[in-house]
């Protein structure tokens, strides 16, 4: 299945560099590329004078709706030239509470939402909250860029982080249409349990899945000497010189991340190459 849908999210200026990549992703796979423009409401009523609250909101909306027209204006301008694609934006305000809601909605209905990482410099404090939202309440795949710049299209070499979790297996199926263009395809197995389904063949049942597609696909099994998963995803990435990690997003809840970290979040926070996440 070939992505027919894009969707990126946006909130601030600054972002236009993930709108290229995006674009550019959405005409090689010849896509309709969907652009929401975001006016976020970070009010807090509860602060306000007595009786001052509505007043405050609503000077509050005010300025996230002029916020999302003006990114909405300029995201008009920089795309005029686009001509080769097929694409729409509209601007939508969302109080911070509300932004998961507003968000899963779009992605839900999307089949490949385009983000840069939420823990990159110059991010806006709401993107990590747009990023878990396209995954959790859109149940949508997301491709994560650490960089300002397009990725490779097709990858030509991608590494998949393959754990045997059910999360794994779906970033993989959701990525076929990537894994099918590029020239190889590693399936990277760290540290594989011996008690595990797989037992002595990791990575074998998969592999030999991906073949069937069309895949160029290998196994190469590691011992982890990295303190984290993610740090030995990363390094292997380079190593390897990846264009693409494939991989399974928050095995572990949110909320435990959040606290003690994870391989999601750490490869949010750390990723060298493009990552594609899905759950």
């Amino acid at each position: 299945m070939a992505y027919k849908t894009i969707l990126t999210v946006l909130s601030h200026q600054a972002q236009l560099p993930q709108l290229d990549a995006a674009a550019a992703l959405a005409a090689a796979q010849d896509a309709h590329l969907d652009i929401l423009c975001l006016g976020i409401d970070h009010s807090q009523p509860g602060y306000y004078f007595p009786g001052g609250a509505a007043y405050g909101l609503q000077e509050a909306i005010d300025t996230a709706m002029s916020d999302a027209e003006t990114l909405e204006h300029g995201i008009r301008q920089h795309m005029a030239g686009a001509s080769d694609l097929c694409w729409a934006t509209e601007s939508a305000v969302a109080q911070s509470g509300s932004i998961a809601g507003l968000v899963g909605l779009r992605a839900r209905f999307s089949d490949l939402t385009v983000l840069a990482s939420p823990y990159a410099e110059g991010q806006p404090g709401d993107a990590e909250t747009i990023t878990e939202a396209a995954l959790f309440e859109g149940s949508c795949p997301i491709l994560v860029l650490p960089k300002a710049e397009a990725p490779a299209l097709p990858p030509r070499r991608v590494l998949v982080a393959w754990n045997q979790s059910a999360e794994a297996l779906t970033a993989i199926r959701r990525a076929l249409p990537l894994l099918q263009a590029a020239d190889a395809v590693e399936v990277t197995c760290i540290d594989p349990g011996r008690t595990g389904p797989e037992r002595s063949d990791p990575g074998g049942a998969l592999t030999q899945m991906l073949t069937r597609h069309g895949v160029r696909a290998e196994i190469a099994i590691l011992a982890r000497t990295a303190p984290t998963i993610s740090a030995e995803i990363n390094r292997r990435a380079i190593e390897i010189g990846a264009d693409l990690v494939v991989m399974g997003a928050y095995g572990h809840s949110r909320l435990r991340q959040a606290i003690l970290g994870g391989a999601t979040r750490n490869m949010l926070e750390q990723a060298r190459v493009p990552v594609f996440m899905a759950r």
